[in-house]
């Protein structure tokens, strides 16, 4: 089992920077990869970045690239999501994945309790 603790959250101003941390804890595999989403106000939750399995190399989503940048350290597993220039768009919950492969290629994905990100004018 796996558990994922998010923080970082809160109030952000228009254009100000705001950095999320998430925490994983518990049974911990070398091909696990970890990432991040946002649930807006559509209530869809988009991939905003992730880590590729294998190459261990960051992957955005084409429309999220740009703003947000996503680093991890390993030896806390822990990642984080930097926003660079809040736009009102971002508010919504951000959510941690984290994505367990299976020998057969299927995965299960398992998520945090979201941090909540409010922008403000």
């Amino acid at each position: 089992q796996v558990q994922l603790v998010e923080s970082g959250g809160g109030l952000a101003l228009v254009g100000r920077s705001l950095r999320l941390s998430c925490v994983a804890s518990g049974d911990i595999e070398s091909e696990d990869t970890m990432g991040w989403f946002r649930q807006g106000t559509d209530k869809h939750r988009d991939l905003i970045a992730r880590y590729r399995k294998g190459s261990g190399q960051p992957m955005y989503e084409d429309s999220m690239e740009g703003r947000f940048t996503i680093s991890r350290d390993a030896a806390k597993k822990a990642v984080y999501l930097e926003i660079h220039s809040v736009k009102s768009e971002d508010t919504g919950i951000f959510y941690c994945n984290f994505r367990r492969y299976h020998s057969d290629s299927s995965w299960s994905d398992y998520w945090g309790q979201g941090t909540q990100v409010t922008v403000s004018a």
